[in-house]
C-alpha cells in the first residue's frame, strides 16, 4: 500500500509539473506564451514530497483496489471523512471520484444508481454545514424528485429544509430568474451557514451555484445533477453563471460545490434529446485528451443511447475523472482548462444567434465540434480520417453537424458572438482546435483566420443548398399524405419518395412524392441527388441518393 501511494504521488507530481509547464499529461498543449515556469525552489519542494511519500506512505488509509477503478485517484482525507462510514457497507454500489483542490477545498463526486435513501441521505447531510437547507429545482423535475430529496435531507430531524421551484429552460437562465433564489433566501432569513442544493440540469446548477457564490458573499452548495450534461460537465469544477442577451454565461464566477451527487436513475426520465445533448460533452473528453475513451464510445454508443446502466455509469465516471484532473491543474481556467471548451466558441455563437432555448447546449456544441474538426483539417493539423470519425460518432449519437434550413445564423452573427467569447484575451480570439493524433488538442490564438471564416461560410452554404433542395421538392410535390408512423426514412425505388420531417413547432411529418420534375433536375445536374431528412434542430443529413 505504501508503495502504491508513493507511486500515486509521483504521478501526481508529474501531472502538476506538466500543468505548470502548460500541459496536462503529454497529449494537451498550450502556446509557449501561456506556459508558466517552475521555480527551482518549487522543484526542491516536489522532490521532498516524493521522498516523504515513499517513507511514510504506510500511515495513510486507502480505498482497496478491489473497491475502486484502477483509473481513479486516491480519495483525499477531507472527502474520506464524509464517506468512511459508507464505504465499508456500500462501496460496491457507487463510485467516488475526488476533485482535489488547494487549501483543503477538495470534494467528492458520488456516482451510482439505486441508492438506498437512508444511506444517500447520510451522504448528502454530511456535506451540510449548518441547520438550514434550500433545495432549488425546476417545474419539470419538482413533481418527479423534489419530495424524495426533501425527505432524505429531513431524515433525522436535524435540518430545516425549504424549497424553491424555478421555471425550466435555457431561456430562463437570466439574472431576473436567479434573483428569485436570493429573494427566497431573504424572505426566509437564511444566514451564511445555509446550504443550497441544486437539483436539476446545467441551468439549475449554474444559477444556484452563482446565487450561492454571491449570497452574503458566499455560502455552501451541493450539486445534484439530473442530466448527462450536468453529470459529466457543468456540475463539476465550480463554474457558475447566467446568460446575458449578448453572450452565454457572461455573468458568473467560480464557486466550488461541497459535493456532487450523481444518481443515474434520474436519467430514466430524461428525454432522448437531452440524453443525446449530454453525450456531446462525453465525446469531447475523448477528442481532447482520452483516445481510449473515444474508441470505447465508438463501440458502445448504441448502449449509451439505450441507457444501459453499466455503460452510462462508466461514461459518467470516466468523464468526471478527466474533468477532475483538468480542474485540479487549472481551477480558474488560466490555460489548460480552456481545452474543455472544444467546439464551445462556435456552439455558444449558435445558441446566442439562434435565441436561447432553440438549441440544447450539447446540440450546439456538437455542431461547433464538427466545425472545429473541419477547421483543424483545413489547416492540415489533423487527418481527414479523424474528421470522418468525428462526424460518424456525432451522427451515431443522433447529434447535429449542420444548421437547419430556417437558421437565422449569418457569418456576421457568428463573428460578432465569437468576438465577446470568454476566451478572447487582449482583443485576440483563441480557439480550442485538434492537432495531431486522436486525443490531442491545442488552445491557441495562432491559427489561420481564413480557415475559420471558410469553415463558417461552408456551414452556411450547406444550409443554403439544403433549402434549395427543399424548395425543389416542394415544386415537384403532387400531394401531401398523412404523417409517418415513425421518424425512420424509407425509400421505395418505384416511388422515389422524398421525406421531409419538421419537428420545429408542431411535429409535422410530411411525405412528398417526387415525379419527373425532380428526377429530371437531378439528371441535368449529372450528379447524384441527395434524399434528405430534415429534423429540427438536427438538419439536414443525407439518407440516400438518386
Amino acid at each position: 500500500q505504501a508503495r502504491r501511494w508513493a507511486f500515486s504521488c509521483v504521478r501526481l507530481v508529474i501531472r502538476t509539473v506538466a500543468a505548470r509547464l502548460g500541459a496536462v499529461e503529454s497529449n494537451t498543449r498550450l502556446e509557449p506564451s501561456y506556459a508558466p515556469t517552475v521555480a527551482v525552489t518549487e522543484m526542491r519542494l516536489i522532490s521532498r514530497i516524493v521522498i516523504l511519500a515513499s517513507t511514510v506512505g504506510s500511515s495513510f488509509s486507502f480505498v482497496p483496489a478491489s473497491k475502486r477503478s484502477s483509473t481513479s485517484g486516491w480519495i483525499s482525507p477531507k472527502s474520506r471523512q464524509n464517506v468512511d462510514g459508507l464505504m465499508a457497507s456500500n462501496s460496491d454500489d457507487f463510485d467516488v471520484v475526488s476533485v482535489d483542490l488547494e487549501e483543503g477545498r477538495d470534494y467528492p463526486i458520488y456516482i451510482g444508481a439505486e441508492f438506498d435513501p437512508t444511506e444517500a441521505g447520510k451522504m448528502l447531510r454530511s456535506h451540510v454545514k449548518g441547520k438550514r437547507v434550500l433545495v432549488v429545482t425546476n417545474d419539470k423535475l419538482a413533481p418527479l424528485y423534489l419530495e424524495k430529496y426533501e425527505a432524505m435531507l429531513k431524515e433525522g430531524g436535524e435540518l430545516q429544509v425549504d424549497t424553491l421551484v424555478l421555471p425550466d429552460g435555457e431561456e430562463k437562465k437570466t439574472m431576473d430568474v436567479m434573483m428569485k433564489v436570493l429573494d427566497k433566501c431573504l424572505e426566509l432569513k437564511l444566514d451564511r451557514k445555509v446550504t443550497f442544493v441544486a437539483l436539476g440540469g446545467g441551468v439549475i446548477g449554474d444559477m444556484v451555484g452563482f446565487a450561492a457564490a454571491i449570497y452574503q458573499r458566499g455560502v455552501n452548495f451541493i450539486q445534484v445533477p439530473t442530466t448527462v450534461m450536468a453529470m459529466v460537465d457543468s456540475s463539476v469544477g465550480g463554474k457558475t453563471a447566467v446568460n446575458h442577451p449578448l453572450g452565454k454565461n457572461m455573468i458568473g464566477c467560480f464557486h466550488q460545490p461541497e459535493c456532487v451527487f450523481v444518481d443515474t436513475d434520474t436519467l430514466k426520465t430524461l428525454p432522448d434529446r437531452e440524453l443525446q445533448s449530454g453525450i456531446a460533452e462525453v465525446i469531447k473528453y475523448g477528442l481532447i485528451r482520452d483516445d481510449e475513451f473515444f474508441e470505447w464510445q465508438e463501440k458502445n454508443m448504441e448502449a449509451l443511447l439505450n441507457r444501459d446502466p453499466a455503460a452510462l455509469r462508466y461514461a459518467i465516471k470516466r468523464s468526471c475523472e478527466n474533468k477532475a484532473e483538468v480542474v485540479k491543474a487549472d481551477e480558474k481556467e488560466a490555460g489548460i482548462r480552456a481545452t474543455l471548451n472544444l467546439g464551445h466558441t462556435f456552439g455558444h455563437a449558435i445558441e446566442n444567434g439562434s435565441g436561447y432555448g432553440v438549441w440544447l447546449h450539447g446540440e450546439a456544441v456538437a455542431i461547433g465540434t464538427a466545425m472545429a474538426a473541419t477547421m483543424s483539417a483545413r489547416m492540415g493539423w489533423i487527418e481527414e480520417d479523424l474528421v470522418k470519425r468525428i462526424y460518424n460518432i456525432l451522427h451515431a449519437a443522433n447529434l447535429p453537424t449542420e444548421l437547419p434550413v430556417d437558421s437565422p445564423m449569418t457569418a456576421e452573427t457568428f463573428l460578432d458572438a465569437m468576438s465577446v467569447d470568454k476566451k478572447v484575451a487582449d482583443g485576440q480570439l483563441r480557439l480550442i482546435l485538434l492537432k495531431g493524433a486522436l486525443g490531442n488538442c491545442v488552445f491557441t490564438g495562432d491559427f489561420d483566420r481564413d480557415a475559420m471564416t471558410e469553415t463558417i461560410d461552408d456551414l452556411l452554404l450547406n444550409v443554403q443548398e439544403a433549402k434549395r433542395q427543399f424548395d425543389i421538392a416542394l415544386v415537384s410535390t403532387s400531394r401531401r399524405e398523412p404523417p409517418l408512423r415513425n421518424s425512420t426514412f424509407d425509400v421505395e425505388s418505384s416511388e422515389n419518395t422524398f421525406v421531409f420531417m419538421d419537428h420545429s413547432k408542431k411535429g409535422i411529418e410530411l411525405v412528398f412524392k417526387m415525379k419527373a420534375t425532380l428526377l429530371y433536375y437531378a439528371t441535368a445536374l449529372r450528379k447524384p441527388f441527395n434524399l434528405c431528412t430534415y429534423t429540427y434542430p438536427r438538419s439536414p443529413y443525407c439518407n440516400g441518393q438518386i
